[in-house]
């Protein structure tokens, strides 16, 4: 009798734990497939942050104008004639098989003539990148032309150019004339119709079911958004690893050098207080390492956002660097909401609408002012 109450306790208690792993798995595969939905609605259904690789697309064509006109005077020392020293013109190392096509400024680097006209051709082709033109059909060839200009002179380039060149690259397959362009505007007043091909093309118009196209922006989405936090990550652990950032000191010595130190004064107000170049060497690390859990949540992606941004405006100014700290804040704009975009946008044009259409008062009738003024009249 005891054998058989013993062996209905062990099925029993084997059935529990059956039931217990079944409920397990269950809870499990139903969180998987509501994960796999999520997944499959968020890259299909809609294409996300429009507003974000808009403000994207604008501020790296700022950042590529901002290049060429502030070097445009020493074209020929950086990029032409000049730059003959460092070996591009005569062998491109971009110039290989599969590539030879970024080889454009090498090939003309020593006419100085043909150098000018396609440097000029550059920055027209940024304006139009800026405006959203056609930029279906403008941002490939800008892609290819800018990649050309920046690697005549390595020596000249920053970690900047290779955060520029990657989501430049990217955004060649995400819509970013959908919002804030004059394609998004000829789209809206037209609107869409059925044509061939290359007219659809041409009017900047999808071509392919909204699915694609959709799954196709949305990965860049994420591409970028992987490529930045390791990047911020990445150099987070690197500086985490030396000695000046360990001990606090590490911003006071390129401030100190006459390349970096721009603004003397400003270097020397900022350095002479010790902790104060502790806090800004140390916060740096924490804010760039945070930085990725941040994004998880709205509270804290808003500090993470203001936090990086303020250590990209400190780059620009005190180290002189402003074309770098506007190509990453170019690509941080995409972690900022559709709806704070919008948001801001209508509050300027609200603002902006407000300041144009005020009034001045009226001036009085002539009953109405002094006798003195009606006897003069």
């Amino acid at each position: 009798m005891f054998t058989a109450r013993a062996g209905q306790h062990a099925r029993a208690g084997l059935r529990t734990v059956v039931e217990l792993v079944r409920a397990v798995v269950d809870v499990a595969l139903g969180v998987a497939a509501r994960m796999v939905r999520f997944v499959e609605a968020w890259l299909l259904d809609a294409k996300r942050a429009r507003y974000g690789l808009a403000v994207t697309r604008i501020l790296l064509a700022a950042t590529a104008i901002g290049l060429l006109l502030t070097n445009f005077r020493t074209r020929y020392y950086a990029f032409g004639s000049g730059s003959a020293w460092n070996g591009e013109a005569a062998q491109p190392l971009s110039d290989f098989p599969g590539i030879w096509i970024f080889s454009l400024f090498h090939r003309i680097a020593l006419n100085d003539a043909a150098l000018t006209a396609a440097y000029l051709a550059l920055l027209v082709l940024a304006v139009l990148v800026l405006l959203g033109w056609r930029t279906k059909l403008v941002l490939p060839v800008f892609f290819v032309g800018w990649v050309s200009f920046i690697e005549m002179n390595d020596s000249l380039g920053d970690q900047g150019d290779n955060m520029f060149r990657i989501v430049l690259l990217g955004l060649l397959l995400a819509d970013t004339s959908s919002r804030w362009s004059l394609d998004a505007r000829r789209r809206a007043a037209a609107g869409p119709i059925a044509g061939r091909w290359l007219q659809r093309k041409w009017r900047g118009e999808p071509i392919a079911p909204e699915w694609t196209t959709n799954l196709a922006h949305n990965l860049v989405l994420v591409a970028v958004t992987c490529h930045v936090c390791f990047v911020y990550a990445s150099g987070a652990l690197y500086k985490a690893g030396g000695a000046p950032w360990q001990q606090g000191y590490a911003i006071y010595n390129p401030l100190s050098t006459e390349r970096f130190g721009t603004w003397p004064e400003l270097t020397t107000l900022l350095t002479t207080a010790a902790p104060m170049v502790t806090v800004v060497s140390w916060s740096s690390i924490i804010i760039q390492m945070c930085f990725p859990m941040m994004l998880l949540m709205r509270g804290t992606r808003i500090i993470g956002l203001l936090g990086i941004l303020s250590f990209h405006i400190g780059i620009a100014v005190l180290m002189g660097l402003p074309w770098f700290s506007l190509s990453m804040i170019a690509i941080d704009a995409i972690f900022i909401r559709d709806v704070t975009w919008n948001h801001m946008a209508t509050t300027v044009r609200d603002t902006w609408r407000r300041a144009r259409t005020e009034t001045i008062p009226p001036a009085p009738e002539p009953s109405n002012l002094p006798e003195r003024e009606l006897t003069h009249a």
